[in-house]
């Protein structure tokens, strides 16, 4: 790993880049997903790899460059197994090695890393705490830092935030840990000023986990607790009359403004309820990608301005997807921004990129250019 300099990695070999993915949250599988695209298509005349597995409980351990053990399928949840050998990060700015432990073994040195390329979704990897460890080393990494990372993450703040820049969101509630045990009843009355249909949601997860549409007052408080299985922290949305399109997001190069893509629109069949878990990852029939989407042309400009701002506002690095409303009445709402979107071959980011022109090989050549041209330290 990079030392201590101020001007951005520049190696006279080839950059060796650190692929870690699978974590602690609910959406290691999505992770090992992930990964395995990545691991399919990076260039290896350009780069050197070393991947890198966390376990569900935390275990960094080096794992086999084999994309096929990660794939998620119908009939296959893919799992970072812990192993007796843990890999160790530089703890200090002076360390540039990847070390390898193993009781009653020698330390096994990996060698320099010039850029981790950090896979990981939700919590405990794409909430900032990654991206702080990361950042205590002055190590390079793809993607945002820690507080584009974390406030990405809580969807409460991420409104926030968005309210604050004057950029249009839905009526929403956050029903917090506290409130919900303190006084179950006031915490569901918060909800009332809200229009049904409602979406309820962990604050902090993604990949559609722990999501409830609800109808029927009557079947809110089981949506809660649905969604607090995931999350103590929930969200409570307004469902928006409209159709979902949505934007992708690329950090511009040195003083350039961020780049956007041709905007897109998920149908999905009628068999599902919205865009969840199944209907994302493991039914590809059962959803319709229209990129660039079926909307007025100053409708797609307004959902690529509002991507590239709410990207600004957060002071996002790297690449981030931005999910919007187009209202049933002409206006576009932004309901979230993702730091790090789904990102295998057939996950919408990849894709409205391929139809903007970038192919996904060079998706990846680009976020890694763009991470390697990165400095170290406050930014």
């Amino acid at each position: 790993m990079t030392t201590d300099q101020p001007q951005p990695a520049q190696p006279s070999r080839r950059p060796r880049v650190a692929i870690v993915f699978g974590g602690r949250s609910s959406e290691h599988a999505v992770s090992c997903a992930t990964a395995a695209g990545v691991l399919r298509a990076i260039d290896r005349s350009k780069y050197d790899i070393v991947p890198i597995g966390i376990s569900r409980d935390g275990q960094w351990v080096l794992v086999e460059d084999d994309p096929s053990r990660f794939e998620l399928t119908a009939g296959r949840t893919p799992e970072v197994e812990s192993t007796a050998a843990h890999v160790v990060l530089p703890l200090s700015t002076r360390e540039t090695s990847l070390t390898v432990l193993e009781a009653g073994q020698p330390p096994q040195e990996l060698g320099e890393v010039d850029v981790v390329f950090p896979l990981l979704h939700g919590p405990f990897g794409e909430d900032g705490t990654l991206q702080g460890f990361l950042e205590m080393s002055d190590v390079r990494y793809v993607g945002s830092g820690v507080l584009a990372s974390a406030t990405g993450m809580d969807k409460h703040y991420m409104k926030v935030v968005f309210a604050g820049h004057g950029i249009p969101v839905g009526p929403y509630a956050v029903i917090t840990d506290r409130a919900w045990r303190s006084d179950r009843a006031a915490a569901l009355a918060s909800c009332e000023r809200l229009t049904y249909p409602l979406f309820v949601k962990p604050a902090r997860a993604g990949s559609s986990m722990g999501i409830t549409k609800v109808e029927d007052p009557a079947d809110l408080e089981a949506a809660v607790e649905a969604a607090r299985e995931h999350d103590p922290k929930v969200l409570v949305e307004e469902g928006i009359a409209g159709r979902e399109i949505e934007c992708a997001v690329l950090e511009g190069h040195g003083t350039d403004a961020p780049r956007t893509s041709q905007v897109g629109e998920i149908a999905v069949h009628d068999n599902h309820a919205f865009y969840d878990f199944e209907a994302k990852y493991l039914a590809e029939a059962d959803v319709d990608l229209s990129c660039p989407a079926d909307v007025p042309p100053e409708i797609s400009d307004e959902v690529r301005r509002l991507a590239a701002a709410a990207f600004e506002s957060l002071g996002c690095e790297g690449l981030a997807r931005v999910d919007c409303f187009y209202t049933d009445d002409g206006r576009v709402l932004v309901n979230e921004i993702n730091t790090m979107p789904g990102f295998t071959p057939t996950s919408m980011y990849p894709r409205m990129w391929a139809a903007t022109g970038l192919s996904y090989p060079e998706l990846i050549d680009e976020l890694l250019e763009l991470a390697l041209e990165r400095r170290t330290g406050l930014r």
